[in-house]
């Protein structure tokens, strides 16, 4: 990058380009446009978004960047899970940031109509109160994709395979508005991309599994055997949401090996080398607690 990270350069451009972007979610990041081949910081039209290094009490947030770029590639090369074409980059400083194109922005500049699922629930912090994000379950989402993607059948696949990848990778703050639905060029809505992938136990050891509770009405006999989701509930959960038995089962069998390809990507990352480990440990503990009590 042709600048200094926020928290090293001198001026207030950070700041400034800051105020014009409205995406969702706390993390500061920044709009960025292509001029004569290099990433420029832009007040609007911007194709890319930039997300350096996040503030706050969180362990190892240095290596947010590199989590997040390991976690997507792995969901795209090993996976196939469609995801915004992203990279990790480094600022005059040395600073990483993650990098990703946006895939609200039509090829003509437009933006394209696109909608997270608290919005497409109707829920806000004033409708709900501060937590509202986390009030919902992943089977009501999947109830909104029935009755609002017309390709439903298609779509609820692709986010039982995306609830998989988020349980077997670790990733703990999957709330509502990290799903969302996007209007095509033809004029109907599907699941966009899949964003804002990473492995949240590196930085937050102790939370849940999972950001929301998979069922609508509680846990399954399974989960108050063991104390976690299990085959058995993801099992369950699949046929629930209206995805064939035989279907459910090939989509679960594609996460059940531990993948040497997973390691590899993890091996040729960015982050720390202790980091790798704890990384791959987490993995590992997750498909064997998803291969219990396989049917």
């Amino acid at each position: 990058m042709p600048f200094n990270s926020p928290y090293q350069e001198g001026s207030a451009v950070f700041f400034d380009h800051t105020k014009k972007i409205s995406i969702s979610g706390v993390q500061v990041k920044y709009s960025l446009t292509l001029l004569d081949n290099k990433l420029t910081l832009t007040e609007k039209g911007g194709r890319y978004i930039l997300k350096p290094i996040p503030a706050g009490q969180f362990k190892h947030l240095d290596q947010v960047p590199a989590n997040e770029h390991l976690t997507m590639q792995i969901a795209r090369q090993v996976f196939k899970l469609a995801v915004p074409p992203n990279a990790l980059v480094f600022f005059r400083d040395n600073s990483p940031a993650y990098l990703v194109r946006r895939f609200d922005r039509a090829s003509g500049g437009g933006k394209l109509q696109q909608e997270d699922f608290a919005q497409i629930a109707g829920m806000t912090s004033e409708t709900h109160g501060e937590n509202y994000k986390y009030n919902f379950s992943y089977e009501e989402i999947a109830k909104l994709i029935q009755k609002h993607i017309s390709t439903h059948r298609i779509e609820i696949e692709k986010f039982f395979r995306l609830m998989l990848f988020h349980y077997v990778f670790s990733n703990g703050d999957t709330h509502l508005k990290n799903f969302s639905a996007i209007q095509s060029t033809q004029g109907d809505y599907v699941l966009t991309p899949a964003y804002d992938l990473l492995c949240t136990k590196i930085h937050v050891p102790g939370e849940a599994d999972l950001a929301l509770a998979l069922f609508k009405d509680g846990f399954s006999e399974a989960y108050k055997t063991y104390g976690f989701y299990t085959y058995k509930d993801f099992y369950l959960f699949g046929q629930q949401i209206g995805i064939k038995e035989s279907r459910v089962e090939k989509i679960i069998a594609a996460f059940l090996p531990v993948s040497e390809l997973v390691h590899g990507l993890i091996d040729r990352s960015f982050l720390k080398n202790d980091l790798k480990e704890i990384y791959s440990e987490y993995y590992r503990d997750r498909v064997k607690r998803l291969g219990m009590g396989k049917l």
